[in-house]
């Protein structure tokens, strides 16, 4: 928290923020919409999520691939999903908090996509592609 300048308010704040431009969102959107119908549940899981991610609390107790690994999204859905959390992270954060959580945004995305890919692929019995 020191050198990151995060705390758990600005973390609600962030998650919030990101989860309404999410919802406002073109390609996301819809996506989101089919699979939450109550936000305040998940924006409250996804600010457990950001609290045991960014400081390390321990808050969340939850599964995140299972949850992820059966979506209709590609890279580019990603990949549109970290544009928004870098830009909602810079408006809401600290310099080196932003930094601190995009990098670990980063990395989520990274496993949950291999995760998705992993599971379409296992669904049409195809052969693993070397990384």
């Amino acid at each position: 928290m020191d050198r990151t300048g995060l705390d758990h308010a600005m973390l609600t704040n962030l998650v919030h923020s990101f989860y309404g431009k999410i919802r406002a969102d073109a390609v996301l959107g819809p996506i989101f919409a089919s699979h939450i119908t109550d936000w305040a549940p998940h924006l409250d899981r996804m600010v457990s999520f950001w609290s045991s991610v960014a400081l390390m609390t321990g808050s969340y107790h939850g599964a995140p691939v299972p949850a992820h690994a059966h979506l209709p999204v590609t890279w580019a859905h990603f990949e549109r999903w970290l544009t928004l959390f870098r830009e909602t992270a810079g408006e809401t954060c600290t310099p080196a908090g932003a930094v601190h959580v995009i990098e670990r945004a980063e990395r989520i995305a990274r496993s949950l996509h291999m995760a998705v890919e992993d599971t379409a692929r296992m669904a049409t019995n195809q052969t693993p592609t070397l990384r």
